[in-house]
């Protein structure tokens, strides 16, 4: 396992939340594989001393776990109306029509490169998984199976030119290299361009204590002040900052070339300000993660055995990676959760990686009946219990891990 920290390369890292070993969030199984060896990696979250980004020991590449892959985002009606309402501002704020040039990096099913094609903008989707590439180019969207670098970005930059916006949703974190996906957004990105970046902000995992939502695929973990040293080592800066609700609390970042003259928001010097008042340019701001995931491990384990002694049945909805975080750091079984349920058709009739809980469509509850729905994606928690609001026809209720686990009419 690789602890040196992944941008500035030091030996010195605090560890500060051990998770145990874990498969791979997104390796969900065929029932054929049941029987099979999983591999297992250590799940261990440092900080580095030196710069004070939050990563993962590296036990898995890239290429290990994007190369197929099982999140498709146009089956959440919550983050497709996201990706709308960016598409409509940015167009607007940017000015942009049918002249310009859309990049996104990690571009998944065409979920929000849709809407650009729908205003006659020109867009290309940069995506690793080639099963959804493949959904991507059955909507029409032009997509690339490649991952994003500086070699990729020389490579289309002579082949078509730099960008008017280079985007990417939830990738800065997915990057074992943030210095070679950085670079190769600076390479790429036209003079006068932008570039909008969207990832969980670090003070609301710590604070809230998502920690489900550390996992292999997601390498770093970032506040606001290490984003600005990691895009400032790549001559980019950042001129503005937004704090959006997505994904448990998330950051909307701009960035710009460095001898842009466009100025630099208030919102940036603010944001860096609020983050040291809280504690975020120090290691001690970690000190009681630990026990604080710990009491959520015994919140959920205390849940489960008292439904098992009263009788009550127990279900899952959503296959998320973070439920699977959360699910085998508390060793939980199929006795435990008999089954959960997915809108995305994928991921139906597989188990779930570790504890090889079975995926079923979400009208299998109707036919169940079960009287706890155990709400994995918890970030979508009113999308859920909107959908799923039956439940409460026979006296069914939902239960919410995160922060601390709550059971809910």
């Amino acid at each position: 396992m690789k602890t040196d920290c992944i941008f500035c390369n030091s030996p010195q890292q605090r560890l500060v939340a051990a998770l145990g070993d874990q498969p791979l969030a997104n390796a969900y199984l065929r029932a054929d594989q049941l029987d099979k060896p999983e591999p297992r990696y250590p799940l261990d979250l440092f900080v580095c001393e030196e710069c004070l980004l939050a990563h993962i020991g590296v036990v898995a590449t890239g290429k290990d776990i994007f190369t197929e892959y099982a999140y498709f985002s146009s089956f959440s009606t919550t983050w497709l109306e996201h990706a709308r309402q960016y598409v409509a501002m940015i167009t607007d704020r940017l000015g942009l029509d049918g002249r310009a040039s859309v990049l996104e990096i990690a571009s998944n099913d065409g979920y929000l490169l849709q809407y650009f094609q729908q205003r006659g903008i020109s867009c290309l989707g940069i995506e690793p998984a080639r099963n959804i590439a493949e959904a991507a180019r059955a909507k029409g969207i032009e997509t690339l199976v490649a991952f994003w670098g500086a070699r990729t970005a020389d490579t289309l930059l002579a082949e078509r030119g730099p960008a008017d916006l280079i985007l990417g949703n939830n990738v800065l974190a997915h990057t074992p290299d943030p210095n070679d996906l950085v670079e190769g957004i600076k390479r790429f990105l036209k003079p006068g361009g932008t570039v909008t970046m969207e990832f969980p902000h670090l003070h609301r995992l710590v604070s809230e204590n998502q920690f489900d939502t550390i996992y292999h695929e997601h390498f770093s973990y970032f506040s606001f002040h290490v984003v600005l040293k990691i895009f400032a080592a790549h001559g980019l800066t950042l001129f503005d900052v937004e704090e959006l609700s997505t994904h448990g609390g998330s950051l909307r970042i701009y960035a710009k070339h460095d001898d842009d003259p466009r100025p630099i928001a208030d919102s940036v010097p603010d944001l860096r300000e609020r983050e040291r008042a809280a504690g975020m340019t120090g290691l001690d701001y970690y000190a009681d993660f630990g026990a604080k995931i710990e009491r959520v491990k015994r919140q959920t384990l205390d849940f489960l055995a008292s439904a098992k002694r009263e009788g009550k049945r127990v279900a899952g909805y959503g296959a998320p990676a973070k439920g699977n975080t959360l699910l085998n750091y508390c060793g939980a079984t199929p006795d435990d959760i008999r089954y959960t349920v997915d809108r995305n058709p994928h991921k139906q009739g597989l188990h779930l990686p570790g504890t090889h809980i079975p995926i079923r469509a979400p009208e299998y509850v109707a036919e169940d009946r079960p009287d706890y729905l155990f709400i994995l994606p918890w970030n979508l928690k009113d999308e859920i219990m909107d959908q799923m609001a039956h439940i409460r026809d026979w006296g069914g209720r939902f239960v919410v891990p995160i922060p601390e686990l709550r059971v809910l009419p």
